[in-house]
């Protein structure tokens, strides 16, 4: 099972990061802003747009299956992840700078999803168990 957690986690970062990436390319396309239906137009006329269509209709899917099966919690926690690789993925394709504010905020998400990865690792192994007393009970 923590094969399926780990797989679709990183499917639904995927779609997740594919959502986000493409709403940017969009909007960058569609430039400029303005409420009208020539801009309409200009952002339905970006492939981009439906990349962001199927990254969050993939995420939808991918988190209700998630959610059949998880614990809701580190779920969530991780459903999060997303903030990292469109953080990663910015600076990779838009040049945007990253600075340590934004790596420490990294660091602390991957470190809490981490802790409650583990908190729930811990809860669900079956108890130790106890060696008999010395003196009988």
């Amino acid at each position: 099972m923590r094969r399926f957690y780990a797989i679709g986690f990183l499917v639904l970062v995927a779609f997740d990061t594919l959502a986000q990436i493409s709403f940017k390319l969009a909007g960058e396309h569609a430039l400029p802003l303005e409420f009208s239906s020539a801009w309409l137009a200009r952002v339905f006329g970006q492939p981009w747009i439906y990349g962001a269509f199927v990254g969050y209709v993939g995420a939808f899917f991918t988190w209700m299956t998630l959610l059949e099966h998880a614990p809701i919690g580190p779920a969530f926690a991780a459903s999060h992840l997303e903030v990292v690789s469109v953080l990663a993925l910015s600076a990779i394709l838009f040049n945007e700078p990253i600075g340590w504010p934004q790596l420490l905020g990294a660091a602390l998400i991957a470190a809490g999803i981490a802790c409650l990865a583990r908190s729930e690792a811990e809860e669900q192994a079956p108890p130790a168990s106890v060696p008999p007393s010395p003196h009988g009970a």
